[in-house]
């Protein structure tokens, strides 16, 4: 089956479908970009749609737990449906369906591992049941599920099958994943969640009693500390992704590790504001992500 996406029928609707959700999203990242090649487009567009619904899914908050496990469990088993059983001359249909019929296409055009998908529906399951992790090992095993499926699936969109590669994108999107939860502390412990591991917790003398309270000390200050220095460590090791992929993509990966450093050095200089503030990127930071990715190797941001 051809990846070429047609530009006009069914098909082509389906992944308008998809770049349209992309492009309604705020993300710390660049979506289905015109820095990439305009071949990996709809198709990245269509894993995010796929993905960004069944996240808001489980970020349901007004319906019960039950509710929102059949809700994922439903859009899972529709995805299956739609990969063994295409319908690709369907003219019409709702967003979902749309959405589900240009997700199908892509995974079988490019022979995309199901179970990719198949791990971020459990991490987005998890989010409903799990808000405190214990140890880095926990937190490390939903990033694997959460955020590296997504970077797989761009170097296999592009056309890259390399375990080195696997490894090196697994670290970087771990490191967004964890450059997320930072930047959303404030945000995520008024929804009753809280990513800092436990273990990082307890040695630094950080309390739960303390957030509370709204009181930021000295010893979730020093959790953070440690919290970021382990981002940091990732976001290197995720370094060679960007150098081991060609053209647009890897100006694109650089920009995207330019973007997660950026946002991960206001998260350190404002620490002690996370409860009440959400750093983040904005129009004033994209000339100087692009020239930082132009340079690559110098200092980090």
């Amino acid at each position: 089956m051809s990846s070429v996406v047609p530009q006009s029928g069914p098909l082509a609707a389906a992944y308008a479908a998809c770049q349209a959700l992309a492009q309604s999203h705020y993300e710390n990242f660049p979506v289905a970009s015109r820095l990439l090649p305009a071949r990996m487009r709809p198709h990245i567009a269509a894993v995010y749609a796929f993905a960004r619904v069944a996240d808001d899914i489980a970020d349901e908050g007004q319906a019960l737990p039950a509710a929102r496990q059949a809700r994922l469990h439903a859009w899972q088993q529709l995805l299956h449906a739609a990969v063994a059983n295409p319908t690709l001359d369907r003219a019409s249909g709702s967003r979902d369906e749309l959405m589900l019929t240009a997700v199908g296409h892509t995974i079988r055009s490019l022979d995309l591992p199901l179970s990719l998908f198949d791990d971020l529906v459990s991490a987005f399951g998890q989010d409903i049941t799990t808000n405190r992790y214990l140890s880095w090992t926990d937190v490390f095993d939903y990033c694997r599920r959460s955020a590296n499926p997504v970077g797989r699936l761009v170097l296999r969109i592009a056309g890259y099958r390399d375990e080195a590669l696997d490894r090196s994108s697994d670290a970087f999107c771990t490191a967004l994943q964890l450059t997320n939860f930072w930047q959303d502390f404030g945000r995520d412990w008024r929804a009753g969640r809280l990513y800092v591991p436990f273990e990082v917790a307890l040695k630094n003398g950080a309390r739960e009693s303390d957030l509370t309270n709204e009181h930021w000390t000295s010893g979730w200050t020093a959790a953070m500390e440690a919290c970021i220095a382990t981002t940091r460590e990732l976001f290197n090791r995720g370094r060679f992704v960007c150098d081991g992929v060609g053209g647009r993509l890897r100006f694109e990966l650089r920009v995207t590790w330019h973007g997660g450093m950026c946002i991960l050095e206001r998260v350190n200089r404002g620490r002690q504001a996370l409860l009440i503030d959400r750093p983040k990127l904005n129009r004033k930071d994209v000339p100087v992500l692009l020239w930082r990715a132009v340079r690559w190797g110098g200092v980090t941001a």
